[in-house]
């Protein structure tokens, strides 16, 4: 299916590594122009990015930007506008997830992982949607949450799941608001995905992860992108407001 995505122009967070660079790679192949936002690992982001202009038949970049912070934020819509001219999807992918219970987490951390996992989506919507309405054009933005939205968290991560399912929630909202200006709000949850992210855990309780998961195996991260790819095409146009399971059955919702 040709996903109609050439020329398209996508701002991927945390988009340099794991589930983004799946993303990334995907859109690129699909022909999208990819702004590959990263905070860390610079140089294995602009050997990444070097590799999918290398591959692909369109134009990557790597932009640093911290997503909690406003004054990043603007830094990379306004460079992306420079180079591109425009804005056409967002995928809010960049997150963390620290592993604490809840009777021994340091406050700090609990405001961490809600800053960068929630308001870091927020900040970054918020003014791609003034860019778009601005404009007078339709977009995508597309949120990665989990499967530990719905079902919470019993290993150590409340914080992130509340967080996601924060996003889960202001993906709707969202939608509802922005509905009018031809501006579609998604989201994907992934369950246990073979990234960094998760390396430790897998190395550790895999066995336990797979007994949860009726499709009975760990998720390759570009199973996960082809959804995203879809969400950001005219293909997915009558989509909006939606969480679109990529768990390998965990929720079955």
């Amino acid at each position: 299916m040709d996903l109609n995505l050439k020329g398209k122009v996508a701002i991927v967070t945390g988009g340099g590594s794991g589930l983004g660079a799946s993303i990334s790679e995907v859109l690129a192949l699909e022909g999208a122009n990819v702004v590959v936002n990263y905070f860390v690992d610079e140089a294995n982001v602009f050997k990444f990015v070097d590799q999918l202009n290398e591959k692909y038949d369109t134009r990557a970049i790597p932009l640093y930007g911290d997503i909690t912070k406003a004054s990043d934020i603007e830094n990379v819509i306004a460079r992306t506008v420079d180079i591109y001219g425009k804005v056409d999807i967002l995928v809010n992918n960049a997150g963390v997830w620290p592993t604490a219970f809840v009777e021994s987490m340091a406050d700090e951390e609990w405001e961490k992982t809600i800053k960068i996992n929630l308001t870091g989506p927020f900040m970054f919507s918020k003014r791609v949607v003034q860019n778009l309405i601005g404009r007078k054009s339709k977009g995508k933005i597309i949120n990665i949450v989990s499967q530990a939205a719905f079902h919470g968290s019993t290993s150590g991560h409340a914080h992130y799941a509340a967080a996601k399912g924060g996003v889960v929630t202001f993906t709707v909202s969202l939608a509802r608001e922005v509905a009018k200006y031809g501006i579609n709000v998604t989201a994907v949850a992934p369950g246990m995905m073979r990234t960094p992210m998760n390396k430790k855990e897998l190395a550790e309780n895999e066995a336990k992860y797979i007994e949860r998961i009726p499709l009975g195996r760990i998720s390759d991260p570009v199973e996960v992108a082809y959804t995203v790819a879809f969400l950001a095409s005219d293909k997915a146009d009558y989509i909006t407001g939606a969480t679109i399971d990529v768990t390998g059955g965990m929720l079955m919702r």
